[in-house]
């Protein structure tokens, strides 16, 4: 609807030049001149007479024939309006109104009702303008009108892109075939922390550090196959002036294709979002601490069943790893120390661990600093990370754990007022580095295993 809007003052203001230069048939002008200005007429999406300085229709094209039912025939050469396409109550007022605009600047707009061929009336939206002659003074008007409904729907349409791009409260980004942004609305350049000018033409790599390669397959889907049929939400995280921001975006999508071709030519994709990152991420950890509250009460379950205490400890090791981390370890303080700290691997889950200590009575050889040392001294959890959270084995091998190991915790295993040893919880690099609240679940896990393991006299 935009491209004809732009399409008919265009080619409006190209008539007037037209009407006026070439002066047609009734203006008096040669064959190859009115040609032209026929096929002109007759290409334009809008509907278009001309009348000269007597206000005999000169022009009628072929949208005012699909308008009205009237052809060029029957239309040029009447005098006005009178007689077949206006109520003989009304002809005069609406002639006088059209050929006023030859005494004034600039275009006039005007509604009326007209007849159709076939008896009805409709309602039209004209603008008129005068067609000065060679020597300046007026020879004719030109009047272009269309269904007022279908103006309406033009100016809704209008009036709804300009909305969209200034106030409205979810972000718009029109993107191109190349998968540029090619137009930002204001709540979308706020989204990006950037200006609306600054993220035009710019890949979207450039703008999401993570995330993109799902934004980039939807945005080719709906251009090869059109949008999904329901909203789509998608992890990115946006690059900004103030660091890289983990977002959750509510995604609706529509391909924007061109009115203009006589096939459909997509121009892009229109994205439609809304931040919900607040919302999701309460989802989220509501869901978290379900299901941990659910492990720890299937973990005191099945520890309930075992007769050995021991044997319970590694039962609930086994249920805190699910969905938690990949490797525990469980180092006890030798007791037949005083004088120096010492600790021995008591246990390994899952079992079998490549390059880490058996269970048993060799100490494990912690240096200085350790994160499971800095946990005894602080009585409470340590948590720590590969550099950029990627595996490292020489990060992981100096510190005594698996190869893969990427991210720690550390915490301390305590009962009856005194330290028994440590827990160590291990994630690969597929997974995000250890928070508060994961801490928080160890520690409730540590004081259970340390319960087991007092009970059981290790």
């Amino acid at each position: 609807m935009c491209c004809v809007t732009f399409e008919f003052n265009d080619v409006t203001c190209r008539t007037r030049e037209h009407l006026q230069g070439a002066q047609v048939t009734a203006f008096g002008r040669d064959e190859t001149a009115d040609d032209l200005l026929a096929a002109l007429l007759d290409g334009m999406d809008a509907a278009l007479c001309a009348f000269d300085a007597d206000g005999v229709i000169t022009h009628w094209n072929r949208e005012a024939e699909r308008i009205l039912g009237w052809s060029a025939i029957e239309a040029v050469g009447r005098k006005g309006f009178a007689g077949w396409a206006v109520r003989a109550a009304d002809a005069q007022d609406v002639q006088d109104r059209l050929m006023a605009a030859q005494d004034v600047q600039g275009r006039q707009v005007h509604e009326f009702a007209l007849l159709t061929k076939d008896g009805g009336r409709l309602l039209v939206r004209t603008q008129s303008a005068g067609v000065p002659g060679a020597d300046g003074k007026p020879a004719g008007v030109y009047c272009a009108f269309s269904e007022v409904h279908a103006q309406i729907d033009l100016e809704r349409s209008i009036a709804l892109s300009e909305a969209l791009m200034e106030d409205a409260s979810w972000g718009v980004v029109l993107v191109d075939v190349d998968l540029r942004p090619a137009v930002v609305n204001a709540h979308a350049a706020r989204a990006f922390g950037s200006g609306r000018t600054v993220l035009l033409g710019r890949p979207l790599g450039e703008l999401l550090a993570q995330g993109v390669e799902e934004l980039e397959g939807a945005l080719q889907h709906v251009l090869a196959e059109g949008a999904p049929p329901a909203p789509a939400e998608l992890w990115v995280s946006v690059r900004g002036p103030e660091g890289v921001r983990r977002r959750c975006w509510r995604c609706g999508f529509l391909r924007l294709a061109s009115p203009l071709a006589e096939e459909p030519v997509p121009l892009g994709v229109a994205l439609l979002f809304q931040d919900v990152t607040e919302a999701r991420q309460a989802q989220l950890d509501t869901a978290q601490l379900r299901f941990r509250s659910h492990q720890l009460y299937r973990a005191g379950r099945a520890a309930a069943e075992c007769e050995d205490p021991a044997e319970a400890a590694a039962v609930r090791l086994e249920f805190a790893l699910a969905g938690f981390a990949e490797h525990a370890l469980v180092d006890v303080l030798d007791g037949s120390l005083r004088e120096r700290v010492r600790l021995l691997r008591w246990a390994a889950s899952p079992p079998g661990l490549p390059g880490l200590p058996e269970p048993g009575a060799i100490p494990v050889r912690y240096d200085a600093g350790h994160p499971v040392l800095q946990a005894l001294d602080r009585a409470g959890s340590v948590r720590t990370s590969a550099p950029g959270g990627q595996a490292d084995g020489a990060w992981a091998g100096a510190r005594r754990w698996p190869e893969g190991a990427a991210h720690a915790l550390c915490t301390v295993l305590r009962s009856r007022g005194r330290s028994l040893g440590t827990l160590t919880f291990l994630r690969g690099p597929s997974r995000a580095a250890f928070e508060r609240a994961d801490a928080e679940y160890a520690e409730e896990v540590a004081a259970r295993v340390a319960a087991d393991l007092d009970l059981s006299g290790r």
